[in-house]
Order: C-alpha cells, then structure tokens, then sequence
C-alpha cells in the first residue's frame, strides 16, 4: 500500500444546498477527525475547487487524497454534475488544482451506505422493536440504506466472506406504489399535477408539501402555501390537523417504500434511515405506521417481522462514510471481529 493511501484523506460532502468537509486519518479506529469537520453555503463559492482552498487555508491541515460523496450520478468514475447544484467535477482537474494524488468520485449514497460500518451504538435509534444488526456477523449480509432530505436517496451495503461493497442507485425515483385507498388519491392528485409520482415526490421535503396539498384536496381544504419546516413544526405542536395527517401519512408511505426496498434488494439484514429529515420525524415514525406498513407484505410478512429498521442520528453519516471509504482504500479492516 502506497504511502498516500495511509495519508490524510479529505472527506467531502457534497449536497445541493451546503457542502461539508472533514479529514479522515484512517489508521485511526475512528478515522473522522471530528475537530476538522467545517460546513459552507454552496452558493458562496463559484466552485468545488474554490471552497477546498478555503477550507484548507482556515484549517490549517494538509492532505493527500481526497473522498467526494456528491449527490449525482457519477459518470465513468471521473465527473458529477450535482443534482440541484450549479457545480460540475471532475475528478482528474480537480486533484491538479489542489495539488492531490487523486480524487475519488462516489455517489453520496454510497458513502451513506459506507457509513452504516463505523456507526457507534449512540448513533442509532431503533425503529420498532428489533435490536441493531452486527454487521459482519455473517459471511454473507445485504442492508439497505434509504434516506430523505433535498430528495429521497437508496443505496445498499453488501458483506460478503469479509469485504464491504456498495451498491449505488437512484432507487428514490421508482415509481410510487399506492398501498390504500388514500394512496390511490394522493397518486391520483399527484398524477394530475405532475405526470409519473416517484417516490421522491413524496418522501422528501417537497414531497411534504406535495402530501400535504394532496391531503387538503382530499379533505376539500384549501392548501395554504406552506415549507416543510412549518408542517413539521405545526404537527409537533398539534395546532393544524393536517400537518398531523400529513407527517402521519409520510411515516406510513415511508414505511411501504422502505419494506419494498428489502424485498428488492434482498434486504434481509436490516435498514438504516438516514437523512436530514429522520430526526424530525422521528417521533411518527417510532409510533407512528411505518413498520406496520414496513411488514404488511402479504406472503412475507412473517420474514419482514425479522428485519430490523433502524434511525441513523450520526449527523454526519457522509462524511462518516467517507471517512469508511478512506480506511477500506487504505487497505483496513471496517468490519468487526467475529
């Protein structure tokens, strides 16, 4: 193993709105510098390249590599252009502007995905009533990792015979299955209004505002024009019945799409949620509907009762995976002994 892969490794990652850094150093068994970690406005720097020196100068650190866990399609492993970012990378231009050994492009749920093996016990909450995985208890292990923020993201962790892989899709914009009648009318509504319905129209922030439009329709109530902060915050305090309903409805949805992610991926070690609304919504989702939905798959409900669910609260789980991607790169070992 060369000397630059056991050097400092700088962790970007990189959303549409804000863009985060760290450095992972990963001989360390928590590789996550958490005193290097540093968030920005996107919209302040004109580029990826720009905010790199910055945070370099402020910080006062030195690296060799660097880890981009960008949310977009990454294309031949060489460049991304940012979903709901005017950034476009490469990942060769990028590593002779800073004077790197290389830069590593992956899509930001791969490093989610990733993140799920460094994850300490106080960064989990259970969702339902089965106990947190051991990841590599077994030789062979699927996760899945679903997560809503900006938009709605789905990965995978694979174990097998020791090594972790991941998978890296954009699993958010399958086609929304409805489940009830009230399904049938919120896909009916949104249909109507935009076309196809992934799921992403429904479990992200917008996709809030989307259920809750739907719900005032269903109910023959006029939507106000609403952020999501406010039908979260509306819900919490029980002042408006239908940001109840809705943050109700989105647990329940939420619970289908994830249990459907288990049966697609073979998912039967567990799922992690993460994203910048599980902590929000935490509440609804730990009483809410979302495992009976989660287990109501006919033919395979005994087994869904067998897969635990789990609420990533790490508030970092990108930079977090990342940082498991530096250490595997370095030639570490992420999983536990057995």
């Amino acid at each position: 193993m060369s000397q630059s892969n056991r050097a400092p490794t700088m962790l970007v990652d990189l959303g549409g709105t804000n863009v985060r850094f760290g450095v992972a150093d990963p001989s360390l068994a928590k590789p996550l510098l958490n005193e290097s970690i540093r968030r920005y406005r996107v919209a302040d720097y004109d580029s990826l390249v720009s905010t790199a020196k910055h945070y370099l100068e402020e910080t006062g650190l030195e690296v060799r590599r660097a880890i981009v866990a960008a949310a977009g399609r990454i294309d031949d492993g060489e460049t991304v252009k940012v979903t709901n970012n005017p950034w476009a990378i490469s990942a060769k231009q990028t590593a002779a502007a800073l004077n790197l050994d290389y830069v590593h492009l992956v899509n930001d749920f791969a490093a989610q995905s990733m993140a799920v093996t460094l994850l300490q016990s106080e960064d989990l909450v259970t969702v339902g009533t089965l106990p947190p995985p051991l990841i590599g208890a077994e030789d062979e292990q699927t996760f899945a990792i679903v997560g809503p923020g900006t938009g709605l993201g789905v990965g995978g962790l694979l174990v097998r015979q020791g090594h972790c892989s991941v998978l890296q899709t954009e699993g958010g914009h399958a086609g929304f299955a409805a489940h009830s009648p009230e399904d049938i009318e919120i896909l009916n509504y949104l249909n109507q209004k935009y076309g196809r319905v992934s799921n992403e129209r429904l479990i992200c922030g917008q996709g809030l505002v989307n259920l809750y439009d739907a719900i005032c329709h269903i109910a023959g109530e006029k939507a106000e024009c609403i952020l999501p902060e406010d039908i979260t915050a509306r819900a919490k305090a029980g002042s408006d019945a239908m940001s109840v309903r809705t943050v109700e409805t989105f647990a329940g949805i939420f619970g289908s799409i994830a249990g459907d992610l288990v049966l697609t991926l073979g998912a039967w070690g567990g799922v992690y949620l993460t994203g910048g609304l599980i902590p929000i919504l935490l509440p609804w989702l730990t009483k809410g509907s979302f495992r009976e939905r989660f287990e109501a798959k006919g033919r395979f409900r005994d087994i869904m009762e067998k897969v635990p669910t789990q609420a990533i609260m790490n508030p970092e789980p990108g930079l977090l995976g990342a940082a498991a991607l530096a250490v595997m790169e370095s030639g570490g070992s992420l999983l536990k002994p057995r």
